[in-house]
């Protein structure tokens, strides 16, 4: 019991609707004390230092910082593709709302071993680029101008589509509040052609009836704030007709995926919901 109070916790803190004193006052209530919330700490939040999946050296990949031109100007990212691998389909991958830092630029390196040119745009750049500070991140997402976001995010998957390493067969994957650009972008962009959002915001109707794009959508059992709209979202692809897979994985909670965050990641599902990813954007850009 202690546990889920916890997490449910620190789920409030890290979607900023308590600040740190309110989350470090209630933590120390539930466990028993100031000393053992401060020993906990570390544990519950993003570790950055987490050994990455794919190294950042991985001599398999080429890696380098690209910029290219979005609607707010010019659009830092993050891209990778294996060494030696020709012509190869383009993934976009959207990052959460704590910008792109060390754990997507490790999910873009496993995309690109699997075959793809990736590229994590910095959603942040028309801001200056995201910073160190997690927490400062989370409000700049909250004071970007969507409509040039969206703009920008759908330039990211036009240079892919005419990157001279590209196929011209684009795709994208997003978490958190990249999962909710990632159904954006598979309504606004002519260039994507398979969308894979976990856990991420569902679209309005007159959004839906937009999709260009099949949908992979990834849900957790343990998000509540996400899920009570699934079934509006789910009847208004059915009415529009539009291809998707939809997963829900139970017990699991919001940002499954990411194994820099003890205090939610599912090895589990998120092992299962990767397997999944990698087999629709095969089928969808490289079949």
């Amino acid at each position: 019991m202690v546990e889920r109070h916890v997490k449910e916790l620190y789920d409030k803190y890290s979607r900023n609707e308590i600040n740190r004193r309110q989350f470090l006052e209630r933590l120390a209530t539930v466990v028993g004390g100031v000393a053992a919330a401060y020993a906990l700490l570390p544990l519950l939040e993003n570790n950055s230092a987490h050994a990455a999946i794919v190294a950042a050296d991985d001599a398999r990949l080429v890696t380098e910082r690209v910029t290219f031109a979005g609607a707010q100007g010019d659009i830092r990212g993050y891209q990778a593709w294996p060494k030696d691998g020709g012509k190869l389909p383009g993934v976009v991958v959207v990052h959460e709302n704590r910008g792109l830092n060390a754990h997507i630029e490790d999910v873009t390196r496993r995309i690109a071993l699997a075959g793809y040119l990736a590229i994590a745009p910095d959603g942040l750049s028309p801001m200056g680029g995201t910073p160190a500070d997690p927490e400062r991140a989370i409000e700049m997402i909250k004071n970007l101008r969507m409509d040039e976001t969206i703009k920008d995010f759908t330039a990211a998957a036009a240079y892919l589509k005419t990157h001279p390493q590209s196929t011209g067969k684009v795709g994208v994957v997003g978490f958190c509040w990249g999962g909710a650009m990632a159904n954006l972008l598979a309504a606004h962009s002519t260039d994507i052609i398979a969308a894979v959002p976990y856990y991420g915001k569902p679209l309005q109707a007159e959004g839906v009836a937009k999709i260009k794009a099949p949908l992979l959508l990834h849900y957790a059992g343990q998000d509540e704030r996400i899920n009570k709209d699934i079934p509006d979202f789910i009847a208004a692809l059915e009415e529009n007709k539009i291809e998707y897979e939809m997963y829900m994985y139970e017990g699991a909670e919001h940002a499954f995926n990411n194994d820099t965050n003890p205090a939610r990641y599912n090895n589990e599902a998120a092992e299962l919901a990767w397997m999944r990813t990698i087999e629709f954007l095969d089928r969808k850009l490289k079949g």
